[in-house]
């Protein structure tokens, strides 16, 4: 049980730039419909084996579709393209807004407080993206990158998708056994992928091969997406969902240095100071939660 908070910090966090180098060869929509589909395929055979009810209830239905559109297709393809248009580091951390746009929407969607706590991650997380859209707010005023803003917009795209899909599961919340509903849930995820992927006319790559970007893709599917999902239902089995989301706060740190290893970013100052400040005020709106929890219990 304790490795498996240190096995999810790693296995999502090495899974940006497992994605990035996926990418140098596998076009968007086809990467993530591989990802997608395979942990679709896996999750459906682990509930399986724990003898669940493959098709879940009626009621299910819309949180799963919500999930499936925003939590898991928005979000991954968003990525995807995020990382054909920025750094891996930085579109880690800018995905990593998550939270505070998850209590922005659920302050609006379901009426919850926003506390001075909430207020201040807020804060903090704008002055974070603030610090990191500068540059690429400048490149595209001065015509010296117009394309700089898909590196900005993409992975904030990511994240609103995630943090919609969250509030719309709080809304109408999906009934049954979590690895059936998030199968289902990376199903539909795989089916936009296809989609894409006949739209943009992609096709699977059969030159070109390497073992590294073969070995990331192996990554990506095995521990960044089946693995890590299977992982992440052992550990809210045994712990609450609330404070297990507090491991999430190592992945963009493990992204970060993962990139900075794998494949080469290397921050700048201005980076480092908006990583701080974005990871600052996930911090607070996840440890915000958890006490928020514990006070309830």
């Amino acid at each position: 049980m304790r490795l498996i908070p240190v096995a999810l910090a790693l296995f999502w966090g090495l899974n940006w730039p497992a994605v990035k180098i996926s990418l140098s060869l596998l076009p968007p929509f086809t990467l993530r419909l591989l990802g997608l589909g395979s942990g679709a395929l896996l999750l459906f055979l682990l509930a399986r084996l724990r003898r669940a009810d493959i098709l879940p209830a009626r009621a299910a239905w819309p949180g799963i579709v919500a999930g499936g559109l925003l939590s898991i297709a928005v979000f991954n393809l968003a990525v995807a393209w995020a990382q054909l248009s920025t750094s891996t580091a930085r579109a880690a951390v800018l995905t990593f807004t998550m939270p505070m746009m998850s209590a922005l929407l659920a302050r609006f969607v379901l009426g919850e407080r926003l506390d001075g706590r909430r207020a201040l991650a807020l804060l903090l997380g704008g002055l974070g993206v603030a610090v990191l859209a500068w540059p690429a707010l400048r490149a595209a005023a001065s015509g010296a990158d117009p394309s700089a803003l898909r590196g900005l917009v993409l992975p904030l795209t990511a994240a609103f998708g995630w943090a919609a899909g969250t509030v719309c599961l709080k809304r109408w919340p999906a009934p049954g056994d979590r690895v059936v509903v998030t199968a289902w849930q990376l199903s539909i995820g795989a089916l936009c992928a296809l989609a894409g992927m006949l739209l943009a006319g992609e096709s699977f790559p059969l030159q070109g091969w390497s073992v590294r970007v073969a070995g990331a893709l192996t990554f990506h599917i095995v521990l960044g997406t089946a693995a890590a999902y299977w992982l992440w239902f052992v550990l809210s089995e045994r712990i609450s969902a609330t404070t297990a989301s507090l491991t999430t706060l190592a992945v963009p740190v493990v992204g970060v240095l993962g990139a900075m290893a794998l494949v080469g970013d290397r921050p700048a100052a201005q980076d480092w100071w908006g990583f701080a400040l974005v990871l600052a005020g996930a911090a607070l709106t996840v440890l915000g939660s958890v006490g928020a929890a514990a006070r309830r219990a």
